[in-house]
C-alpha cells in the first residue's frame, strides 16, 4: 500500500514496534512531572529517610504486581483496545463502552490536558515567559504538534519517543550527579528508620508514590503491535518497571543527600534546588527544560495509547465506525487521533477557566481511572474462569496473591482520589461525565440495533 493511501476500516494494527520502542513508550509515559513534584511531599509524610526509600521500593513492587497481571492479559488477548478489550471479554460490551467513553472524555484526554498545563508552566518559566496567555498557548501548541507527529506515522513517532526518553533518563541521571557534586552538608542525614511515621501518613505517602508510578498499564494498547510474538509485552513491562523503579529510588536518595532531609521536606521545587546548589543559578532553567521534556514524552506516549481505545470502540460499535479507520501504511488510527485532540483541547479550554488547570484535571480524572483499573485487575480472575482453555504465553506468578495485591492498591487509590475530589467539591464532575456516558451508551446501542447486529471487536491476526 502506498504511503498516501487512505485509512481503511478493514486495515488492522501490524507488529511494527520493537521491544525497545515499547519500553521507551512505557518509561516515557510514567516518568513525567511527578518525580519532580512528589518527593518533598512523600518525604514530609514519611518523616524518615529509611521510610522514604521503603515507600518508593514498595511502589515499584506494587507496580510490578500490576504489570505482571497486565502481562498475562496482554499476552493472552493482544489487541489495540488494551484495557477496553479485556473489559469486553470479562464483563461485556456495556461496561467496556463506559470505560472507552471515560478514556475518551476524562482519563486519557484529561491526562493530556493536565500534562499540557505542566509543560506550559515549566517551559514558559525556563524561557522567561510568564503570562497565563503564553503558558496556555504553549500547552495548546504542544498538543497540536505532537498530534501531527503521531499522524505522520508510528515508526516516526516511536523514533521520536525513543530519543525523548533517552534525553529524559539522562536528565533524571543529572539529578543524581548533582547530588554527588553539591557542597557537603553541615548536618548528616538522620539514621534510617530512626522515626516511625503514623500509619495514616505512610498510607498517604503511598498514594503520591503510586500516582507517580502510574501509566505503565498503557502498555496493553500496543500489545498487538509488538514484534516477536505475544510474549514480547512481558519483557517490555518488566524491563520498564525495573528502569522506572531504579531511577525513582536513585532520585530520592540523591535529593535527600544533596539537600538534606529537612530541606527536602520544605522544598517547593526540589530538583531545581539541588541543581542550583550543585551547578549555580543557570541550572534552575535547565531543570525546567528537563521537566518540559519529561512532560512532552508523557503526552506523546499517552496519545499513542489513547487513540487506540477510540479505534477499538469504533470497530465494536457501528454508529462509531468513523473512529475505526486505520492507515495501514502509517500504522495509525488517524481519525481517532483527531477526535482525541479535539477533546483534549476542549479540556484545556475548560482548565483555563479554573483556578488551577492542573488540579482541575486531577480532581475529575483520578476517581474514574482507579475505578476502572480495579475492574481490569478483577478481570484477570474472571477471564481465568471464563476463558480457562485459552493458551496463555505468560501466567502471573504467585496467583492469586499477586493480582489481589494489585486490586487492593487500586481500591485504596480509588477511595483516596474520591476523598480528595470530595474535599475539592469536584466529585460531581466525574459523576456527570459517567452519567453522560450512560446516555451515550443508550443512544449508541439504539442506533446499533436499528442498523443491525453490532460489530463485536476483532483481535488483530497474529
Amino acid at each position: 500500500m502506498r504511503d498516501n493511501a487512505p485509512a481503511s476500516a478493514t486495515a488492522e494494527p501490524q507488529p511494527l514496534l520493537r521491544r525497545r520502542d515499547a519500553v521507551a513508550i512505557i518509561v516515557g509515559i510514567v516518568i513525567g512531572a511527578g518525580i519532580f513534584k512528589t518527593p518533598p511531599m512523600v518525604a514530609g509524610l514519611a518523616g524518615d529517610p529509611g521510610w522514604v526509600v521503603a515507600a518508593w521500593i514498595a511502589g515499584g513492587l506494587i507496580s510490578l504486581a500490576g504489570a505482571l497481571c497486565y502481562a498475562e492479559l496482554a499476552s493472552t488477548f493482544p489487541h489495540a483496545g488494551g484495557d477496553y478489550h479485556f473489559l469486553t471479554r470479562a464483563y461485556g460490551r456495556h461496561v467496556s463502552f463506559l470505560y472507552a467513553w471515560a478514556r475518551a472524555t476524562v482519563i486519557n484526554t484529561g491526562s493530556i490536558a493536565l500534562l499540557a498545563f505542566v509543560f506550559g508552566d515549566y517551559f514558559a518559566s525556563a524561557i522567561g515567559v510568564g503570562s497565563a496567555v503564553s503558558t496556555h498557548g504553549l500547552a495548546i501548541a504542544a498538543v497540536v504538534a505532537l498530534t501531527v507527529l503521531n499522524i505522520v506515522g508510528l515508526r516516526v513517532t516511536a523514533r521520536a519517543q525513543n530519543w525523548m526518553t533517552v534525553g529524559l533518563v539522562l536528565g533524571v541521571i543529572a539529578l543524581v550527579v548533582a547530588a554527588m557534586l553539591a557542597p557537603r552538608l553541615d548536618a548528616p542525614l538522620p539514621a534510617p528508620f530512626s522515626a516511625s511515621p503514623a500509619p495514616g501518613m505512610l498510607g498517604l505517602a503511598m498514594v503520591f508514590v503510586l500516582l507517580t508510578y502510574g501509566g505503565w498499564n498503557e502498555a496493553a494498547y500496543i500489545s498487538a503491535e509488538l514484534e516477536r510474538g505475544r510474549g514480547a509485552i512481558v519483557t517490555a513491562l518488566v524491563v520498564s518497571i525495573a528502569i522506572i523503579g531504579t531511577l525513582y529510588v536513585a532520585v530520592n536518595v540523591a535529593l535527600m543527600h544533596g539537600l538534606g532531609f529537612p530541606a527536602l521536606t520544605k522544598s517547593k521545587a526540589a530538583g531545581a534546588d539541588l541543581m542550583i546548589r550543585a551547578f549555580g543559578p543557570w541550572a534552575g532553567n535547565a531543570i525546567g527544560l528537563i521537566v518540559s521534556l519529561a512532560v512532552l514524552t508523557s503526552i506523546n506516549g499517552t496519545m499513542i495509547t489513547g487513540a487506540r481505545t477510540n479505534y477499538a470502540m469504533g470497530r465494536d460499535w457501528r454508529p462509531l465506525r468513523f473512529l475505526s479507520g486505520w492507515h495501514a501504511a502509517r500504522g495509525v488510527p488517524v481519525t481517532a487521533y483527531v477526535v482525541q485532540t479535539v477533546i483534549a483541547l476542549a479540556l484545556i479550554g475548560f482548565g483555563t477557566l479554573q483556578h488551577d488547570g492542573f488540579e482541575a484535571m486531577v480532581e475529575f480524572t483520578a476517581p474514574v481511572f482507579w475505578a476502572f483499573l480495579f475492574l481490569v485487575g478483577v478481570s484477570l480472575f474472571v477471564l481465568r474462569r471464563t476463558h480457562g482453555n485459552v493458551e496463555r504465553p505468560f501466567r502471573v506468578p504467585l496467583y492469586p496473591v499477586t493480582p489481589i495485591v494489585f486490586c487492593a492498591a487500586c481500591a485504596y487509590l480509588f477511595h483516596s482520589s474520591v476523598t480528595y475530589a470530595a474535599s475539592r467539591d469536584a466529585v460531581h464532575v466525574s459523576l456527570l461525565v459517567m452519567a453522560v456516558g450512560v446516555v451515550a451508551l443508550l443512544v449508541t446501542g439504539a442506533a446499533a440495533r436499528k442498523a443491525g447486529a453490532p460489530r463485536i471487536g476483532h483481535a488483530p491476526k497474529r
